[in-house]
């Protein structure tokens, strides 16, 4: 190699796109949430300081700069403000405010997905459906209105799951405003299955079918890679188990099931090296590699979170390809400014944000981490194979700690152990989707191959996932994010500092490199969480139920698990719960068992208890299968059963029979009465004014310190029970703006007038209930 030639790779990074397309990219974001009108005065500031900073400049290479941000800064803000005022103006925004009910119809633009949100019906949870949709004629109020707008579709009917991007459907149902940042004009509740007109376009039903194709192929894998092996080719989710998912989010390996440019990039490389190894040379190269691109956008479906993939795709191609991280971060910047300015919304995307961190970390850091470790003794692909996952992991981490609420200590590891099965399983479930239209036992061979591969992938997440430090809580906020950032920019120095003194001696240096690491993070627990005389935590785990009462050191009594095993995962590790001698499900609705795998992950669980009431029947299959697998029992709590742990005592008072009336599973809720210190406690379950008066009728309730008010705070209560218990703090578990309306402003002000202290979890995050009877406290982590 010429002299020439190691200087112009060891040349410093082009950084003069990063600014202008931050610019971009903070314009978009404050405007898409304002509107058009709101930005005209920031512009008219921008422009004003741009023009004052430009003279103070004296080189006219930075005048030329400042005039650059600015003038990006403007776009982003006029962009973004016409795309909000688009989506935030006009007939169907005021219908939708007001809530009418209308007919519509719509053509679907991304695939169906599942909601964590459930809708209880009287005997069984119903899943909800989100389908992102293009609204083009509106009949409300004798009025025919046509338009094109994108709404949000919310629908009950197992009918909506299976349709495909650009598919028209007729539809009835009712308006409701949507959310300020989202970028739809309305939100759309459907009654009944779609009414279908016509048929998606060709590409999206070869799409469909190929889709199809891939699972059918895999349908004879184990549960877990026939969920995966469809999640890792093409980002299809829909068959992936629940507590496979978590132990994914805590091992940090999700992005692995996100349809990104790490799919494209290992499809072409693989389409580039086939065409090699045939004789494909020279200026059909770069054709191939198109081909690929343009098949794979169709595999994965041609829709926004695809092409954005694409896109990142092509840079860090070009990335792995030249190896010049200057060159490639301009291309990064390129892209991120062309990408904002089509659609302004991906500015409020937490996938297009952890996409370019990921691909900014992949072209500016591990190229130069990849050739000092080889300089220094490591092989190259070695090398190569730790500096980009190190480095995406790094890049990505303040932008999941705001999803997750927690920093995993083992992404980095799980992720270098399960590379190496990733590309293989990706190539052999593409060969096995192209099969499954030719020859369906090829296919099926080609997937069982594939799915050893995948089988790897799982046992990573699920050890890595059971390790007990494996992720510690930090704060999910902006100022959380940025504190994640510095610590981690400061790390990085130190150990680079480090490493400096210690070349050479490599061994010392990893070893001082992992210590600074951990200091860094485990110092950013909670300090003085929980307090060490808490009594009961009602755990933040959204709409549903999951309280924990505190036995004394690490052992705890779970009530409920909520709907999220993540959530109610990291609410009971910020508690330093670690052994649970009962867990206590008050009845089957989804919204107090789904949580129950994230109880059982890597705790000791003594048993888990079910009620009276066996209904959902799919529910409490679901919770045998998840305690058979922890090697758990199973048992039921029964009227008048009285348990003593320490200082921790309580009886069940309710069902002594079953209410046939209101919602059957929820007037069966298991209700405890429970000491804890001489605190006493009602936990209520979701029993409605039926069965609050069959309990009251027992003559077992008397009042009580503690209320944990019944069925999240909705409205149907009995004013009797209130009145006999006199709680003198209520709790409210209940999730951010809800579809039902919970908590009632009418519960809300008959607690009050009854002298209780309110906490709920949509606002004050997770609650703890401290101190003694006399001295009776409420702590709240704070959303």
């Amino acid at each position: 190699m010429s002299h020439r030639d190691v200087t112009q790779r060891q040349a410093p990074a082009d950084l003069r796109l990063v600014a202008p397309s931050a610019a971009v990219w903070a314009g978009t974001f404050v405007a898409t949430g304002r509107g058009a009108w709101w930005v005209v005065p920031p512009v008219l500031l921008v422009v004003a300081a741009a023009v004052l900073a430009s003279r103070r400049v004296r080189s006219r290479r930075g005048a030329a700069l400042v005039a650059v941000v600015a003038l990006c800064l403007v776009g982003g803000l006029l962009v973004g403000g016409l795309h909000r005022e688009a989506v935030a103006v006009g007939e169907v925004q005021q219908l939708g405010r007001q809530r009418v009910t209308a007919t519509a119809t719509a053509v679907v633009t991304a695939d169906p997905r599942r909601s964590r949100t459930v809708l209880r019906g009287p005997q069984r949870p119903d899943p909800l459906f989100v389908v992102a949709a293009r609204l083009e004629r509106l009949t409300a109020r004798g009025r025919s209105l046509r338009m094109r707008v994108p709404v949000l579709l919310l629908a009950r009917d197992r009918a909506w799951s299976g349709l495909l991007p650009g598919q028209r459907v007729r539809l009835s149902g009712r308006l409701g405003p949507a959310r300020a940042g989202q970028p739809v004009a309305a939100v759309l509740s459907v009654r009944g299955p779609p009414s279908l007109r016509g048929r998606p376009s060709v590409v999206q039903r070869a799409a469909g079918e190929l889709r199809s194709g891939l699972r059918r192929a895999s349908n004879d894998l184990p549960t877990a890679q026939r969920g995966l092996l469809p999640g890792l080719v093409v980002g299809d989710t829909s068959r992936m188990p629940d507590e496979l998912e978590g132990d994914f989010r805590t091992a940090g390996l999700t992005h692995l099931t996100a349809v990104s440019g790490a799919n494209l990039a290992i499809v072409t490389g693989f389409v580039l090296l086939v065409g090699r190894h045939v004789g494909v040379r020279g200026r059909w190269l770069p054709v191939l590699a198109a081909v690929a691109m343009v098949g794979f956008v169709v595999l994965a479906r041609p829709q926004p979170s695809v092409i954005r993939a694409a896109a990142m795709g092509l840079v860090g191609l070009a990335a792995l390809a030249s190896g010049l991280p200057r060159r490639s971060l301009s291309a990064l910047g390129t892209a991120v400014v062309v990408l904002l300015l089509l659609d302004p919304w991906l500015s409020r995307s937490y996938g297009f944000a952890l996409s370019v961190l990921a691909t900014g970390g992949l072209v500016l850091i591990a190229p130069g981490w990849a050739r000092r470790w080889h300089r220094r003794g490591l092989p190259r692909p070695l090398a190569q194979a730790l500096a980009v996952p190190l480095a995406a992991q790094l890049a990505c981490a303040p932008v999941i700690v705001m999803l997750s609420g927690e920093v995993s200590l083992v992404a980095v590891p799980a992720n270098l152990l399960a590379a190496p099965a990733v590309p293989p399983a990706t190539v052999l479930g593409v060969l096995a989707t192209l099969a499954s239209v030719v020859h369906g036992p090829t296919a099926e061979g080609l997937a069982w191959l594939a799915g050893l591969f995948v089988w790897w992938v799982v046992v990573v997440a699920q050890r890595c996932a059971t390790v007990s430090w494996a992720a510690v809580d930090w704060s999910d906020s902006v100022p959380g994010a940025l504190l994640l950032a510095v610590l981690l920019v400061a790390g990085g120095l130190l150990a680079r500092l480090l490493a400096g003194r210690l070349d050479g001696r490599p061994v010392l240096a990893a070893a001082a490199v992992g210590v600074v690491g951990i200091a860094l993070v485990v110092p950013a627990t909670t300090p003085g969480w929980p307090p060490p005389d808490w009594r009961l935590a009602v755990c933040d785990v959204g709409q549903g139920d999951a309280l924990v009462l505190s036995a004394g050191g690490d052992r705890a009594v779970v009530v409920d698990a909520g709907p999220d095993p993540r959530a109610v995962d990291s609410c009971l590790r910020g508690l330093a719960v670690r052994s649970v001698p009962v867990v206590v499900l008050s009845h089957l609705h989804a919204d107090h068992v789904e949580g129950l795998p994230g109880v059982l992950r890597g705790r000791d669980v003594g048993e888990v208890q079910v009620g009276l009431h066996d209904e959902p029947a799919e529910e409490l299959e679901r919770v045998r299968r998840w305690a058979a697998a922890a090697g758990v029992p199973v048992t039921r709590a029964r009227l008048g059963d009285r348990v003593r742990l320490g200082q921790l005592a309580w009886t069940v008072v309710w069902p002594s029979r079953v209410v046939h009336a209101g919602s059957v599973p929820n007037n069966a809720s298991t209700v405890l009465l429970v000491d804890s210190a001489g605190v006493s406690l009602l936990l209520t379950g979701d029993i409605e004014p039926e069965g609050q008066r069959a309990l009251l009728s027992t003559g077992v309730v008397r009042a009580v310190d503690v209320l944990k008010v019944a069925h999240h705070g909705s409205a149907d209560q009995a004013s009797e029970l209130l009145s006999r218990v006199r709680p003198r703090v209520a709790l409210v578990s209940v999730g951010v703006d809800n579809d039902y309306g919970h908590p009632a402003p009418s519960t809300l002000r008959a607690l009050r007038r009854a002298g209780a202290l309110v906490a709920r979890t949509d606002q004050d995050g997770t609650v703890v209930v401290a101190g003694s009877r006399q001295a009776l406290r409420l702590v709240g982590a704070g959303r």
